[in-house]
């Protein structure tokens, strides 16, 4: 299809597609073998062009790629094996049902499934799989803080960074947010220690050690001081605090649920087909 053609179309097409209350008919803009490609099947960002030239460039660009895939495929289907269409026909089959499956599964957990779990289930659960959430990295709750050392505010932030009052924490907040070049505030969050130890210029050679012997830690180069102040530790191979791994416990009970829900699912069905003798084991 050359360029006036697709000019003419889009001619046509402001023409109107109504009139006499009737609909237009549907526009052809090209067709390979029994395939036809109509204007309404061309996408609406394709026609948005600024100005006309660009949209039938565009429209244009679209027809030859729609052309190319659609024979494509008609030069695969005429030279595929048998085998191999018998093979692609089980693949689409089984797509198929899997997305008729899951599409309707996931209707019915979403209108009879209990997805409500209350934190008492949480730690319960917690309570009796503690063996379960042996941690395996140190993690801490701490501040992290990278400020330039020409700042004018450098020793009152230092000191405010080793205080546990809420109300020095609120103002370090306020120094640091205007001031530092990155800081990160993990106070009442826990964080793996890897997390803020590669952020620090000097390397931590052993992470318990240093979490043992550490509340506070500064180092510096040329430009800027790093601080980590740390408000508390968990090391490796102890138990992990709930906070750490609740929502891995979520996820845990909400994974069962979908399961044991799937299964009374398909065991409901598979009786009820036995009863009604839509199902026979020959």
């Amino acid at each position: 299809m050359n360029k006036t053609i697709v000019l003419l179309i889009i001619a046509s097409l402001a023409i109107g597609c109504k009139k006499h209350g009737e609909v237009s008919k549907r526009i052809p803009v090209a067709e390979v073998g029994n395939e036809i490609l109509y204007y309404d099947e061309i996408p609406a960002i394709t026609k948005t062009a600024t100005s006309k030239s660009d949209s039938t460039a565009l429209i244009q660009s679209y027809i030859n790629k729609w052309a190319k895939r659609k024979l494509l495929l008609q030069k695969a289907e005429a030279n595929l094996t048998t085998e191999l269409k018998n093979e692609i026909a089980g693949q689409l089959e089984e797509s198929r049902s899997n997305l008729y499956i899951y599409q309707y599964q996931k209707q019915l957990m979403l209108s009879k499934m209990d997805t409500i779990i209350s934190d008492s289930e949480l730690e319960n659960y917690y309570a009796g799989n503690q063996s379960s959430f042996i941690l395996t990295s140190n993690i801490v709750k701490a501040l992290f803080i990278k400020i330039p050392l020409n700042v004018r505010d450098l020793i009152k932030i230092k000191s405010l960074a080793r205080s546990n009052d809420q109300r020095d924490l609120k103002q370090l907040k306020t120094l640091c947010y205007k001031n530092a070049e990155k800081f990160d505030d993990f106070s009442e969050e826990w964080v793996p220690m890897n997390r803020i130890a590669v952020q620090l210029q000097d390397e931590i050679g052993n992470e318990e050690n240093f979490l043992k012997r550490n509340t506070y830690y500064e180092s510096s180069d040329s430009y800027s001081l790093y601080i980590v102040s740390i408000r508390d530790f968990r090391l490796r191979s102890s138990l992990a605090p709930f906070e750490y791994v609740k929502d891995d416990i979520k996820r845990i009970i909400w994974n069962t649920r979908r399961f044991d829900f799937i299964q009374s699912l398909e065991n409901g069905i598979y009786n009820e087909a036995l009863k009604a003798n839509n199902f026979k084991i020959y």
